[in-house]
């Protein structure tokens, strides 16, 4: 049992003060857990920025060799991507220091997430009411899961291909990209943590479906609307590559599927279980 809150039975005697406190050690030890992850980065160097960071900016990355792969199966030998027509550069004395301190902070909190959700969690779960904690059994687990899945999405599928499109994109062949590490960088992680947040839309319409906040005809009548959402949010998170665009819109839309008929198994458990309450309350009257 968490020493710096009270057992249930006293939640209604803490004070505001109380609750600060509370939060206070909750946000103490994730902040640990974090710079613990964050100093694992930073001493793990060369498979940090070589292998992890660098690696969608070289032809021989995973992603990469799939497409080559695919385009010898396909016999669409340009689906092959062989060569990123890019160069990184440093301009700044102590660039590279600060990026890899700022990256290695970067890397703790991708790293900590589930650590700092079940912190979090830690905080809220003693104020649900019982049945509100019984049918929020696993959040921490899946909402590490699909973070998980977007980051990985994001990291493999969405970031390399807007690197590849932005890098061999030019206005004339006279112009040589040489890109700035920190912009690179900046693209890589935005693209990979985006990916991973809206991965979280199934949980996020699961707690709404629980609130009774969103229901499953809701979503099913707001389907158009929220493709042209999804469009939108692709078009923001990738280049203006409309391959790359349409990867990143079919798994949302598939998420927002599935999102429907998790709403409708909640709408459907909390109708039933508002019904026994209602038999059981008549019963007793």
């Amino acid at each position: 049992m968490d020493p710096t809150q009270p057992a249930l039975g006293d939640q209604q005697e803490m004070s505001f003060i109380d609750h600060l406190e509370a939060l206070r050690w909750h946000i103490i030890r994730a902040a640990i857990a974090v710079v613990v992850f964050a100093l694992v980065a930073f001493f793990s160097k060369d498979f940090l920025f070589h292998d992890l960071i660098l690696g969608p900016s070289r032809a021989d990355f995973w992603t990469y060799r799939m497409f080559c792969r695919a385009g010898e199966w396909l016999h669409a030998p340009s689906l092959c991507i062989d060569k990123i027509g890019f160069v990184i550069q440093n301009r700044e004395m102590s660039g590279q220091l600060t990026m890899h301190i700022s990256t290695s902070f970067i890397v703790g909190l991708v790293l900590g997430f589930p650590y700092l959700f079940w912190e979090l969690w830690r905080f809220i779960k003693p104020g649900l009411y019982p049945h509100e904690r019984q049918n929020s059994q696993g959040a921490v687990f899946f909402v590490s899961v699909l973070f998980a899945i977007g980051l990985l999405f994001g990291y493999y599928i969405a970031a390399p291909m807007s690197i590849q499109f932005l890098a061999n994109y030019v206005v004339d062949p006279t112009i040589e990209n040489q890109m700035d590490m920190q912009s690179y960088i900046s693209t890589l992680t935005t693209m990979s943590l985006s990916c991973a947040f809206v991965f979280e839309l199934p949980m996020i319409v699961f707690f709404l479906a629980k609130a009774g906040l969103i229901t499953p005809e809701i979503m099913r009548v707001y389907r158009k609307h929220a493709i042209v959402v999804i469009l939108v949010i692709a078009a923001v998170i990738t280049p203006p590559d409309v391959s790359a665009q349409i990867i990143v819109t079919i798994p949302i839309i598939l998420l927002y599927e599935l999102s429907i008929n998790i709403a409708r198994v909640v709408t459907r458990n909390r109708t039933a279980s508002l019904n026994a309450r209602l038999a059981e309350n008549q019963g007793v009257a």
